[in-house]
């Protein structure tokens, strides 16, 4: 049984769905256990409700050294500026430890993400999230063109080979699209599959 996580940061509410897609596309992998987690906020409390934040305090945090029992770890992200939101960053900076133990070393690896506009990053965020992974020792996945939903130009919407992804719009009204989800599921059964083989 290959042990998947996928962890998350999110503001508004757009990586929180998309993390949603990806377990769901995990989880239809058999014998695949499947954990949706998100890393510690560090918004002020006042800061979140001025801001309208969405509430995600039914999901459980993370810790740092829980990351060595998984066979793979989705992370999803929301963009800031072309690179990862600060939560994941701080998350991923306190994982030294397992860096030092090599603990997470063979493990699959894969990135998910949202902008507010079509050309915000999304690319960038997730490679430069990869970057992160291969210091790591992690097996980069990320979400193959045999999904064919990235192709074509018929509609404005996320995703690359890169990873699965989404567009919130300039003020986040903008929630993930059918074609965007199911990229999401399409990369956690991809990377649920991986994850089986390695595992086994």
């Amino acid at each position: 049984m290959a042990k998947v996580l996928v962890l998350y940061y999110s503001s508004w509410g757009h990586v929180s769905a998309m993390a949603q897609a990806v377990a769901d596309g995990a989880r239809s992998v058999p014998g695949t256990e499947v954990a949706v987690k998100r890393v510690p906020e560090l918004v002020p409390e006042a800061v979140r409700q001025n801001a309208h934040y969405k509430d995600e305090s039914d999901v459980p945090v993370a810790t740092v050294d829980e990351l060595a029992q998984y066979d793979a770890i989705v992370f999803g992200t929301p963009t800031r500026f072309g690179n990862m939101a600060a939560q994941m960053k701080n998350f991923l900076d306190q994982t030294g430890g397992l860096w030092m133990k090599g603990a997470l070393v063979g493990k699959v690896g894969s990135v998910f993400t949202s902008t507010g506009t079509q050309h915000g990053g999304q690319e960038s965020t997730i490679l430069s999230t990869h970057t992160v992974l291969l210091h790591q020792g992690m097996v980069i996945v990320g979400l193959p063109y045999s999904f064919q939903g990235q192709m074509g130009v018929a509609e404005v919407m996320g995703n690359s080979p890169y990873g699965a992804s989404t567009i919130a719009g300039g003020d986040g009204s903008r929630q993930p699209s059918a074609v965007e989800l199911d990229g999401a599921r399409f990369q956690g059964r991809h990377v649920a599959e991986i994850a089986t083989k390695l595992h086994g």
